[in-house]
C-alpha cells in the first residue's frame, strides 16, 4: 500500500509539473520610431539575448505601397497594425487622432478575453489611447473589453513628469519598472508595453548620437520585462513569448520625420524569443503577422470571420500559404499565391459585398472551387463589380485580398507626413 500511495504521489506531482509547463503567456512590446538600419547596428545586449533563443528579422509595415492597403507610417497607426493584424483599409486608423476605429476588426485582447474570460491581460504605456480607443475598453462597438491591469496616462500627469527633455524616459523608465514588477508577480497571460522615447528623441535630433542613446536606453527597459519572464520560466515552469517590434521608420534624409511611403519609413523589424518560427519569418515578414502568431502560440482560436478578414499570417507553427495577389483581366480573375506547404486542398471563396468592414454583419461567401494547394494560382470568372472579396482557405491557415476600382476606394486619405 505504501508503495502504491508513493507511485501515486510520484503521479501527481508530474501530472502537475506537465500542467505547468503547458501553461503559455505572451508579451508584446513596441519600441516608438526605431528604424531597421538603426536597430542593427546599435548595441543591444537584451534583443540580442532574446534572438539567441529565438529569432530576429526585418518586416515591414504600410500595407502594399500605392494599392487600396497602402497605409501611413504613424504610431498610432503602426500599433493598431499590431492589435488587428489588418491594415488600415480595414481598421480605419489613419492618424494619431484615432476618430473613428472599426472595432469590428477584432483586436488581440478582445480575441483572447472572448475565447477565455479568464485569461488576466495588461497594459502598460504611457500613452493612455493606447487603452481607451485603440483596444477600445469599456465600448460597446469594441466589445466591452475589461483589462485585468492597466498601468498608463503617465503623460498627464505634467507634476510627477514635468516638461524637458528627458520627460518621455522618465514616464518609460516608470512604465517599463512596473510592468517588469506586474509580470514578474502576477504573470498576466497577455500584456502589451509601449515605450515611447526613442520616438521623441529621433524627432528632435533625427540621427544622431542622442537618438542611439535612447535606443540603447530602451534596450535596458526591454531588459525589465525580460528578466521577469525568465524568472516566471524558471520559478513556474511557464512558457513565455516575448515580441519585440516598432511602428514605423524614419524618413532617410534627417531620421527625423516618419509618416510617408519611402523604404526606410516601412521598414520595420521583429525580435522573439520563439524557437518555433516557420518560414514566414523570413519571407515578406509583416507588422500584421504579430497578432495571429501570438494567438496561434496561446492556442486561442481565431473567430471565422477575423480569420477570414486577416491580413497577416502566423510566423509560428504550419502554415500552407501566404501574400495573395488577384488581378483582374476583363471578365477574369487571376489568383496567385505563395507556398510554404503544398499539401492538401484550397477552397477558393468570393463575396461581393462588405459587410464587415460596413458594420453589417458577416458577408456571404460563394464557393468558386478547390484546388490543389501547390498550384499556387487559379483563375476564374466573375462578373465585373466594384468590390470583390477573395478567401484561400488552406488546410493550415487561410489569406485574403480585394479587388476595388476607384469609385469603391472611398477611404483614400493624403498620405502626409508626421511631425
Amino acid at each position: 500500500m505504501t508503495k502504491i500511495k508513493f507511485l501515486l504521489s510520484v503521479a501527481c506531482c508530474c501530472m502537475l509539473l506537465s500542467a505547468a509547463a503547458q501553461t503559455r503567456k505572451a508579451v508584446f512590446m513596441i519600441l516608438d520610431g526605431i528604424p531597421a538600419d538603426v536597430i542593427e547596428k546599435t548595441d543591444m545586449p537584451v534583443l540580442k539575448e532574446i534572438a539567441a533563443r529565438g529569432g530576429y528579422t526585418r518586416s515591414y509595415l504600410g500595407g502594399e505601397k500605392d494599392g487600396f492597403s497602402q497605409s501611413p507610417t504613424i504610431s498610432a497607426v503602426g500599433y493598431n497594425h499590431v492589435l488587428t493584424g489588418v491594415w488600415s483599409h480595414k481598421h480605419n486608423v489613419w492618424d494619431n487622432d484615432i476618430r473613428e476605429p472599426n472595432y469590428a476588426y477584432w483586436n488581440i485582447f478582445r480575441i483572447a478575453e472572448q475565447a477565455n474570460p479568464s485569461l488576466q491581460t495588461a497594459v502598460f504605456s504611457s500613452w493612455i489611447d493606447n487603452r481607451t480607443k485603440l483596444v477600445g475598453e469599456g465600448l460597446p462597438a469594441a466589445g466591452n473589453v475589461k483589462l485585468d491591469y492597466s498601468f498608463d496616462g503617465l503623460e498627464l500627469d505634467k507634476t510627477r513628469f514635468p516638461a524637458g527633455e528627458k520627460r518621455m524616459f522618465d514616464i518609460d523608465e516608470s512604465v517599463s519598472t512596473e510592468a517588469g514588477r506586474y509580470i514578474r508577480e502576477k504573470g498576466p497571460d497577455l500584456s502589451w508595453v509601449y515605450l515611447e522615447y526613442p520616438d521623441d528623441m529621433g524627432h528632435l535630433y533625427g540621427d544622431s548620437p542622442q537618438f542611439l542613446d535612447a535606443v540603447k536606453k530602451a534596450d535596458a527597459q526591454v531588459g525589465r520585462v525580460w528578466e521577469a519572464i525568465k524568472a516566471r520560466e524558471q520559478q513556474y515552469g511557464e512558457q513565455w513569448m516575448i515580441v519585440i517590434t516598432t511602428d514605423h521608420g524614419r524618413d532617410a534624409q534627417t531620421g527625423k520625420n516618419h509618416g510617408s511611403q519611402t523604404d526606410r519609413e516601412r521598414t520595420t523589424w521583429i525580435y522573439t524569443n520563439l524557437a518555433d518560427r516557420n518560414a514566414r519569418f523570413k519571407t515578406n515578414t509583416a507588422t500584421v503577422d504579430i497578432m495571429p502568431s501570438i494567438l496561434r502560440f496561446l492556442t486561442i482560436p481565431l473567430p471565422a470571420t477575423t480569420e477570414q478578414e486577416l491580413d497577416g499570417v502566423p510566423f509560428t507553427g504550419k502554415v500552407s500559404v501566404h501574400d495573395l495577389k488577384a488581378v483582374r483581366n476583363g471578365k477574369n480573375i487571376e489568383l496567385t499565391w505563395g507556398i510554404f506547404d503544398g499539401a492538401g486542398k484550397a477552397e477558393i471563396l468570393v463575396s461581393t459585398t462588405n459587410n464587415v468592414r460596413d458594420g453589417k454583419g458577416d458577408d456571404t461567401y460563394t464557393r468558386v472551387a478547390e484546388v490543389p494547394v501547390s498550384a499556387g494560382k487559379y483563375t476564374f470568372t466573375q462578373p465585373e463589380t466594384t468590390f470583390c472579396k477573395i478567401v484561400v482557405k488552406a488546410p493550415n491557415n487561410t489569406i485574403s485580398t480585394w479587388i476595388v476600382d476607384n469609385k469603391y476606394v472611398k477611404h483614400v486619405r493624403p498620405f502626409g507626413r508626421q511631425y
